[in-house]
């Protein structure tokens, strides 16, 4: 509980007002100490409250304003002071005027903070408990809410990160793998107990091996920001796991921390990152711009509410309300030039001071948004395009928000990369039986040029996936139909409804030997296929060895075993095939240019012997007419040709690659596939059979051209082409040329 507080008036320097937030440094004597800038527009009064280690709070008034800054430097004050704002103006939530001095404020620029935050009566704004609920909101609560908030804390900013420590990796040759900080690391066997579940111990090197053995260029994590577990939540006994509740956008969630939460945390992600970029992986975060913790109005007074309401959200026309485009109670006004500042401060200082490598925005529809409508030249991409830094990083587009018009899929401009949903559900109804043509696949499969075949973009603007975070696992996507979601106290209202999974004719786990197969194939054929696609992968952790969440498509609040990844199926028989086979994979598309192609195949036959770039075939072996496209098929044949790739290496010289042609069956029973003759090869080895079990090894089996193999029931086949000469006598003998 915190004491009575000080009042502190003659120690307050005049300070700059830039830069905002808590800044250490030297005063104008040389004096070292403090300066602390927070843009309130429209509040009468400002003061930053200062707590020693007892709770005791000393109350220290800002009283120079320049342009809606208020700012002070205060002498004495270093890093590890913690602190919070206590902001005076109007009450009157008709027209959006939310002050309420009771109620300490985070400062939005805090770059670490320390301590928990819960939820009772006294952190909200209003009287949440008054017996009328529908004015609850208009009237004011003035019981102190700082003993119940947790505070910033000053940090020392001492470094710029250095360049050439950074991976830097094309985006064509980008294998993104999403996880979570606490859930990767919490069961590991070998993170030391008391770093599970930390950045430190995603820095360790039992972590870090397994994502380069794995062969991923990228680590996506679920938010870091910041953020604060729902008022819903805490009451049922349960957490905000995934994070897409942020409060601050400059500092790391501290309970990920193993160092403490004084300005250590800020250290630890550091180190977290270097560790990183040292063994060749960019880190991107997943950030949460649209919206905050604060919710509707009925939520609960942390920051920007009590800071400047009017100023940070979008109001509705009746503004005691709030527009929400989230589905989360609010929206930030990114229009509001101090809005936008916001933003790109928070991600330039992710960047230079945290030494991240991109971002993947979470509703990116959300920030694109002009005053109602998605608007591609909004000020807010404009202004990533134009800024030195951030234009230089990767930026990934969630392209689609929850309000009218929110759904922008392809329409991000060249600058971005997209998560391509229309892959993701494509590929989930072709392995299920419910595709009705391939024309889609065939799209998806080469990079969606229908979708980003404009303005300069290439295939590599489409993030491919085909499981996230939210949803199902893709060992859950094979062994459910109906989503399991009652553990999260939602009675399975919660989550989407529309899975486009199939469960192979059981629900959820089972001892049968046969379905276990047929799941563990479809896994085989759903992970090749992606790994084969053109476009940048990306994978969930976990389900490279088949992770389980036990049929939950919502695990946002399943802070337990649920989520966590339980590292014994590395070494279990029946999964780590699978893991085997994404290693060989990824390797592959490493090592093969034709698989990360940087322009879209023109599909125009080239060259002297007049092939394709891309050649698409029938179940008979011919290529595919216009017809062939829109009528019902469960096959497909794709030629990728490495003659033909518009593409030079680093001297200018060409880059040349092997051919392949994968062949996609998703019927229930083999066919026979006439393999491509002259000019398109003479001969082909099979690399990657689905059907198989163990992928330790390449099959190896070599096929004349013009010959029909079997493809079996539910399966992918890749071979590489070969000409004759590549073979000798004994080859040409056993296969019958």
């Amino acid at each position: 509980m915190s004491q009575a507080p000080e009042r502190v008036k003659t120690d307050v320097w005049p300070g700059r007002p830039q830069p905002l937030g808590a800044r250490f440094g030297a005063g104008p004597d040389g004096t070292e100490g403090t300066n602390f800038a927070l843009w309130a527009g429209g509040a009468e009064a400002v003061e930053v409250c200062l707590f020693d280690d007892d709770g005791h709070e000393t109350r220290c008034p800002l009283e120079e304003l320049t342009h809606e800054i208020w700012h002070g430097f205060l002498p004495g004050v270093r890093p590890g002071q913690r602190y919070g704002y206590r902001v005076h103006g109007r009450w009157d939530p008709a027209s959006g005027a939310r002050w309420n001095a009771a109620k300490l404020l985070l400062d939005p620029y805090a770059r670490a903070v320390d301590g928990e935050f819960s939820l009772p009566p006294e952190v909200y704004g209003h009287d949440r408990d008054h017996p009328r609920q529908d004015i609850a909101d208009t009237v004011r609560d003035d019981r102190d809410s700082a003993p119940f908030v947790p505070k910033g804390v000053v940090v020392h900013d001492t470094e710029t990160w250095v360049d050439d420590v950074r991976p830097k990796t094309p985006w064509p040759d980008s294998v993104i793998y999403e996880l979570h900080v606490r859930g990767f690391t919490m069961r590991h066997p070998g993170i030391p107990p008391e770093l599970r579940g930390t950045y430190a111990g995603l820095g360790h090197p039992a972590a870090i091996e397994h994502l380069t053995r794995l062969g991923v260029t990228a680590v996506e994590l679920l938010p870091v920001h910041q953020f604060a577990h729902e008022d819903h939540l805490l009451r049922r006994g349960l957490r905000n796991y995934w994070g897409y509740n942020s409060i601050g956008y400059f500092a790391p969630h501290a309970a990920y921390s193993a160092s403490g939460s004084r300005g250590q945390q800020v250290g630890e992600f550091k180190q977290m990152v270097r560790a990183l970029h040292q063994a060749g992986i960019e880190v991107i975060l997943d950030v949460v711009y649209n919206h905050t913790a604060e919710a509707d109005e009925r939520g609960p007074t942390l920051s920007l509410r009590g800071i400047a309401n009017p100023g940070y959200y979008r109001l509705a026309e009746d503004a005691r309300r709030y527009t929400d485009y989230t589905g989360c109670g609010n929206t930030l006004h990114v229009v509001q030039p101090q809005v936008l500042r916001l933003i790109t401060d928070s991600l330039r200082y992710w960047v230079q001071e945290m030494g991240v490598d991109g971002f993947r925005f979470d509703l990116a529809a959300a920030l694109a948004r002009s005053f109602h409508d998605v608007d591609m030249l909004s000020p807010f991409l404009a202004v990533i395009a134009q800024d030195p830094v951030l234009r230089r990083v990767k930026l990934i587009a969630e392209p689609w928000d929850i309000g009218s018009g929110g759904y922008q899929v392809g329409a991000f401009p060249p600058l971005w990369t997209e998560w391509n949903d229309r892959y993701r559900d494509t590929v989930r109804d072709y392995w299920r039986g419910a595709l009705p043509d391939v024309r889609d696949l065939g799209y998806r499969l080469s990079g969606s040029s229908d979708l980003y075949a404009w303005g300069g973009r290439r295939p590599y603007a489409s993030v491919n996936f085909i499981t996230a975070h939210d949803g199902f696992t893709l060992r859950d996507l094979v062994s459910y139909e109906s989503k399991h979601n009652e553990a999260n106290g939602e009675d399975n209202r919660d989550g989407n409804n529309d899975n486009r999974s199939w469960n192979c004719g059981v629900e959820g786990e089972t001892d049968d030997p046969a379905v276990n197969a047929l799941r563990r194939r479809q896994l085989r054929n759903l992970l090749t296929t992606l790994l084969l696609s053109i476009g940048v992968p990306m994978l969930v952790a976990g389900d490279e060895m088949g992770r389980t969440q036990r049929g939950n498509n919502n695990a946002y609040c399943q802070d337990n075993e649920t989520s966590w990844i339980d590292w014994s199926l590395v070494t279990d028989p029946a999964w780590r095939p699978l893991l085997d086979l994404t290693r060989r994979l990824i390797r592959m598309r490493r090592d093969h240019p034709v698989l990360r192609r940087r322009a879209f195949f023109s599909g125009r036959r080239q060259g002297p012997e007049g092939i394709r770039d891309l050649g698409w075939f029938t179940l008979d072996g011919k290529e595919m007419t216009e017809e062939d496209w829109y009528a019902p098929s469960r096959t497909l044949g794709m030629f990728l040709s490495g003659r033909d790739i518009p593409q030079r290496d680093a001297k200018g010289r060409p880059v040349v690659d092997d051919s392949f042609l994968v062949i996609l069956h998703a019927g229930d029973g083999p066919v026979n596939f006439p393999l491509p003759g002259p000019p398109w090869a003479e001969g082909y080895e099979l690399l990657v059979d689905t059907t198989r079990e163990d992928q330790d090894s390449p099959p190896g089996t070599v096929h004349r051209a013009g010959t029909a193999i079997t493809v079996p029931e539910r399966s992918v086949l890749m071979l590489r082409t070969l000409p004759l000469a590549d073979r000798s006598p004994a080859d040409a003998r056993q296969n019958g040329w």
